[in-house]
Order: structure tokens, then sequence, then C-alpha cells
């Protein structure tokens, strides 16, 4: 009998109750007890959700981030909180954003570096590394939600991260070795599986989702270590990988000292029956056969095919599982009221892949039979989409197939242009800008709400963006920034926006997913071939620059984030995808310039998130994605800037490719990481300007002049004063007004400043 279990749900609720909960406590509009009143709740509810399993994962909660959860549970944070008054939470949400709820008012600590989790759009924060490090375990919040889950007779399989991975996702703050704490972290693991047995844990999920990634042999030996460590046999270890194959790693997987090992057989399908080869008699093998990753139906008959010799083989000791955690996808389709029928027929979302899940057992323990009006529905969802005539458009199509290198080399090299577009500008030195957005007020987000649902009309919406639009230009006038941008406050979010009018596009209503704390994005689901039936932000912009004399930057979102930050079809390359988005968004980009505008942000926020995770692999992605950007920017006159902006992303090793975007101007995260990203340059010769962020947006926190100053003196040494801009990290939609002036006030003072010295 092949058992079901899951490798985690996702914690902010169907309706982003989590979400709402963190945002008034951080405000002082609840206390913590509220805070943690509702977080029990919705572990109670999502447990009950998933009572169908054999095993159902216990301590993937999170009021943040499961990374900085581990760093907690190890005992393990940075010096600079250790000390401040408050307790555990306190300490955690200062990690986390570099303040506390009791902390208002205040400059706190300077936040975690906040970095991607895989290839995924999920942020984690960094464990950070030190010669002086060290761990001692902190067990509560994992024993708790054990015995919550215990007394509501759930049966508990507690996830943790593995050791070898937590170490590889941190960062050395020294010349030290990270790998070099295994020894002393490893202890702490073996009083954490003690304890769990202590307390009737039967299996563990530990994760070691590093298996996925090209291992030099030492981080292959180290995994070998840390499993002969703690196969101690007072609980049973199920290892789990998720997001690739294992390829040189699976021989290491398939025989390190666990009892069990769970991979993802959707993106590593094909590796499934060298992984049974490889695998000794003993150990369960749990395959992870519903994609957790995106949103489209399993085809059940199709998987059933190969895994039904599969279950036959193996017993009980097959275990099925979604691929990953389910973190990745939102709760509840059945929350969609609003979806077209014929797409919504295609989707499953977190409780329907748990559905499948179970169709797929019953099918395995009790024949096909036993489920075959589930199948056979399940295949007519298939057969629809498969069939469906608005997937595909032959225009599209032929447009891709036209493509030519030319469309994407701009009229003349970076020295010529860049000449031509300081005469038109006549920008200082060290020029500020801002990332595009600004604070997205509820005022601003009841508008648009009451738009889309009827309650406003058109004449009326469109009067009510214009004048948070008119404020924005006040503002920054003001604040005598020197490229301005009109502050999207008629859009909703940088993908989505756009998505509603590119035909090809579909849109959820409840679809949220989390990116990290408590911000969600509710991704657009990409069914179809990509096209722009008409202009989607000229008008905004040129009504923006009509208020002032100063340069107002048109803002767009580029193809590659656009297609990293969707649910993508599954039925072609996504290359071919992410061409089509870049013709759509080329259009508006000539659009924009036939206006008139002459500085246009292109942004790419998630360019490196959608590298593969094997360098190997990365050239041939990256082909494709700098062409992709270039062919949307590069049918500009040499007059025309082209901005581009990534957040959040290690960009050092891939920096070669992000010059031959060739784009003017550059804007990218350092004030969280101090300016380590910058480190690329003392190598590599960027050719374009670059404008280091030095405001971390993600934090309430004020950065001083000073401190701005610091950073930006710090960008100079490696980079040519006239070439550097000075830019928050990001964009301001998620700040409050009252962060955002003084910030923005001590940023022109810095520019300033530097102009001065």
């Amino acid at each position: 009998m092949a058992k079901t279990h899951n490798l985690g749900f996702p914690r902010i609720g169907a309706h982003r109750e989590l979400k709402f909960a963190l945002e008034k406590y951080w405000q002082g509009e609840s206390s913590q007890s509220e805070l943690t009143e509702l977080a029990a709740g919705l572990r109670q509810k999502h447990w009950q959700q998933q009572s169908g399993l054999d095993l159902i994962p216990v301590g993937d909660f999170s009021f943040y981030d499961q990374v900085l959860d581990t760093s907690f549970t190890l005992g393990h944070i940075p010096g600079r909180v250790k000390d401040l008054a408050g307790d555990e939470l306190d300490n955690y949400f200062r990690v986390a954003r570099g303040r506390s709820a009791n902390d208002s008012g205040c400059q706190c600590v300077h936040a975690g570096e906040m970095t991607k989790w895989f290839d995924t759009n999920y942020h984690y924060i960094v464990p950070e590394f030190t010669v002086d490090t060290c761990f001692a375990l902190n067990p509560e919040r994992l024993l708790a939600q054990l015995t919550e889950a215990k007394a509501q007779g759930v049966a508990a399989k507690p996830v943790l991260i593995g050791p070898v991975t937590y170490l590889w996702l941190g960062k050395e703050k020294d010349n030290s070795n990270k790998l070099d704490l295994l020894d002393q972290l490893l202890p702490v693991y073996e009083q954490l599986l003690t304890l769990l047995a202590d307390n009737g844990v039967e299996w563990v999920q530990i994760d070691e989702p590093i298996l996925v990634t090209e291992l030099s042999a030492e981080w292959q030996q180290a995994l070998s270590k840390a499993y002969q460590t703690l196969n101690k046999g007072q609980v049973k270890l199920l290892l789990a990988t998720y997001f690739g194959e294992l390829k040189e790693n699976l021989s290491l997987a398939a025989n390190l000292q666990v009892q069990g090992l769970h991979v993802d057989a959707v993106r590593g399908r094909n590796e499934v029956d060298a992984v049974i080869a490889a695998l000794p008699a003993d150990k369960v093998l749990s395959l992870g056969v519903i994609d957790g990753r995106n949103i489209w139906k399993t085809d059940l008959n199709a998987v059933l095919d190969w895994l039904a010799p599969v279950a036959r083989d193996f017993g009980e000791r097959l275990w099925v599982a979604p691929s990953c955690s389910l973190l990745h996808v939102p709760v509840d389709l059945n929350s969609e009221q609003k979806l077209d029928t014929e797409i919504l027929s295609w989707l499953a979302f977190a409780l329907q892949k748990l559905d499948e899940l179970a169709v797929l057992s019953r099918a395995l323990n009790d024949g096909r039979d036993s489920v075959s009006a589930e199948l056979a529905a399940n295949q007519a969802a298939i057969d629809s989409r498969r069939q469906s005539g608005r997937v595909h458009n032959p225009d599209v199509q032929a447009a891709v197939a036209a493509m030519t290198p030319q469309l994407g080399q701009r009229q003349s090299p970076y020295a010529e242009r860049i000449a031509k577009q300081a005469a038109h500008l006549s920008l200082p030195a060290y020029p500020t800008t801002t990332i595009g957005s600004f604070p997205q007020t509820a005022e601003i987000r009841q508008a648009r709400l009451k738009f889309k649902q009827g309650e406003l009309d058109q004449a009326t919406y469109v009067s009510l963006m214009k004048e948070e639009i008119a404020r924005a230009v006040r503002e920054q006038e003001a604040l005598d920034l020197d490229v301005l941008v009109h502050g999207e406050a008629e859009r909703n979010d940088m993908v989505e926006y756009f998505g509603e009018q590119l035909d090809g596009y579909a849109f959820s209503q409840f679809g949220w997913v989390q990116s990290y704390g408590s911000r969600c994005v509710k991704p657009p689901i990409l069914f179809g071939d990509i096209s722009r039936p008409a202009a989607m932000t000229v008008a905004w912009t040129l009504y923006a620059q009509s208020l002032t004399e100063k340069p107002m930057k048109g803002m767009l979102t580029g193809p590659v984030t656009i297609l990293n930050w969707s649910f993508v079809r599954d039925d072609q390359p996504r290359a071919v995808s992410c061409y089509q988005l870049a013709l759509a968004i080329r259009a508006e980009v000539l659009d924009l310039e036939q206006a008139g505008v002459k500085v246009i942000q292109i942004d790419e926020a998630a360019l490196r998130e959608g590298l593969p995770l094997r360098r190997s692999e990365w050239q041939d992605y990256l082909n494709w994605a700098v062409e992709s950007f270039r062919i949307t920017a590069n049918g500009v006159a040499d007059e025309t800037q082209i901005h581009t902006h990534m957040c959040y992303s290690e960009f050092n090793d891939i920096i070669a490719s992000i010059a031959d975007m060739d784009a003017d101007v550059i804007t990218i995260e350092t004030s969280r990481s101090d300016m380590e990203l910058l480190d690329a340059f003392d190598h590599f010769k960027y050719p374009n300007e670059i404008g280091p962020g030095v405001y971390d947006i993600h934090s309430p926190n004020i950065p001083t002049e000073a401190q701005m100053v610091q950073l930006m003196q710090q960008a100079a040494k490696r980079i040519p004063a006239e070439r550097l801009w000075v830019n928050p990290d990001c964009g301001l939609k998620t700040r409050q007004w009252a962060e955002v002036v003084p910030a923005l006030q001590n940023m022109v003072a810095a520019a300033k400043s530097l102009r001065a010295k």
C-alpha cells in the first residue's frame, strides 16, 4: 500500500490571514497573543485540510521564513540583536525586517540579507557565519507545534532544513570556511532528533535540496559525514530533494545513511528508473509526482502508467507526494469565482493537488476502477487544454519565427549614445531617481477594488489615479529628485498589471503566494500565446510628464521577469514564451519613445532567479534571457536612455551577461548586503552606468544621509563617479509616505554632498 505525504503547506492562509495579522502586529494594532492565536488557528485548519494524508508536515509554518526559523532553532542569530530588549519574537523580526513591533520610531538594527530560495520567487533570510559562530539548540518553536499537532490527532512528520543545506545557504562574513562549522552543528541536530524521538516522532523529513546542484567533493563529503553522524536510529529520516535532477549526486543521495529518499519526479522524471536501481532494498522511495511549483492539473493517467509498476515492486516502501513544498502555489481553487470556466478546469491549487494525490493513492492501492470517474474528469480537462484554440495564435508564432539578430542591436555603441543622452537630459553628477513605485495607500487600493467591482466608473477612477500621480510628481519635485517617475498608482503588481493587458494571460482573485514575510504576490497565469492589443502605459506616463519639466521615466516590466513571476505554460519551452513577451513589450517601448518619453526603465528583477540550478546549464538560459531583453529594449534611438533594475539577486557570477544586456543604466540592490554585490566590479570593468541602491526599502528603517554617502563612496572605489546614480534598492509601493519622504530627503542630500566633494 503506497503512502501519501506532503512536504509543506502554504502558511499565509487562503485569504492572506497571516499577512494581515503580521502587518497589524507590526503597526501596533494587535498584541503578540492575538498574532500567535491566529497562527495556531491557521495551523489547525491547514492540518485538517491535509487530514487525508498518511503523514502531515509539522514545523513548516513560519511567521516570516523557514530558514530564519532554522537559525533561531539552532541558536544562531546575529550578535547585533542578542542583547536588545524584548523577547525572542522581537529579535526574530529585527533580523527579518530591521525592527520589531516594539521598536517603532527608532532605527533599530540592520536587517539580515535576503535572497532567492534556489530558483523560486520565495526569499529567505541569509544565515551569517563567522569564525566565532556557535550553535545552541532552541527547540521550543518546533516542539510547541508538534504538541499542538499531537493534541489534534495529526500524523506528524516534522520538517527540518538539513545541516549541510543550511550551511550552504549562508554567507561567511569574514574569511572563514562555513563548512568548518559542520562539526559543531551536527551535535545540535543530534540533540533535536533525540528530542523529537522522545516526543513520539517516528519519521522526520530533513531537506537537502542542494543535492540537485553541482557540488564539490568537499560538499559531497559533508553530506556523507552528516548522515553517518545523524543516523542513530532514534527516528527515521526521510531525506528530501526537490527542484531538479540529482545527476552526478544520484548515487550519493541514494546511499546516504537515511531510511528514505524523496526525489522530484516532475523535474527529475527521467531519473526515476536510475534512482530505483541505485536505492538500497531497505529504503523508502518517495516520489514527488504532483508539481508543487505550478498550477496546472496533473495528467493522472499518464502518471499512473509509469507509477503503477513502481508501486507493485515497492509496496509499502513507496510514498507519493507533491514534488516540493506547496508553499509555492495558492491555497484553494474553490475560492475562485471569476476565472474563465474553461481555464479554471485546467488548474489545481494546493488543496486540489492533495486531491490529485488522493486519487493516485486510491488508484495504486485499490485499482483504477475505484477512481474511474475522477480519472475520466481529469482526462477531459487535460484534453480540453491540449485541444483549445485559445492556446495557440498563428500570428504570434509567425512573429517569433521571423525574429532576426538585428532586433536586439542598438544603433550605436554605449560610448556614442551616452554622450547624446547627456546632452539631451542635462543631469548633474550622481543623478537621483527612484525605481518606479510610490506608496500604495489604502485609498489607492480601495479605488482600484471598487473600479474592478464596478462601483466606480472609468472617468472617476482615472481622475482618482491622476490625483495620486500628481501627488507623486509634487513630492518628487519638492525632494528635488532629478529623474522622476509617475508612481504607478494604477498598478496592482508589476507583472499582473501588464498581464491583464496582454492576450494569453488569465488572472485569479485569490491566487496568492508568499514572496517573503507578509509580502504576497498573485502570479498571472500564462496559458497561451502572448500578444499586446493596445498601448498599456503611454497615457499615464504622458500625463505625469505634463506636470513637470524634469525627465519622466516610462516604467515597464521586462519579458524575463514577467515570465519568471508568472505561472508559466508547461507545453512549450520557456524561451518561446519569453520571446513572445519580448515582442509585446518592445511594441510598448517604441510607443513610449514615439510619444516623446526619453528615459524608459525595463525592470528585470527576476533575471537571475530563472538561472538553472546547475552552472553547466546557465549559458543556454542566459542566451535567450539576455536576447529577450535586448529585443525589448534596443529598437530605440541613441538619445533614448534605457534603464533596467534588478533587486535581491546575487549577480556577481553573471555580470558579463548583465553587461551584454547593454542597458544604459542599471539599478541594483546593494544596501542590505553592504555593497557586497559590487565586489564583481573588482574583476569586471562594467561598461555602462549603474545605480547601487542605498535605501533598503524592505525595512521600515530610515537611512541617514551619512550612511548613504558611505555606501556611495564604497561604490565609487569600484566604478567611476561619473557613471554612478543614486537610488533606492527597489520600488516604494510597500512603504508609507511618512517613511519614504525623510528617506528620500536624506538620499538627495547624500547625492548633493557627493557632488560637492
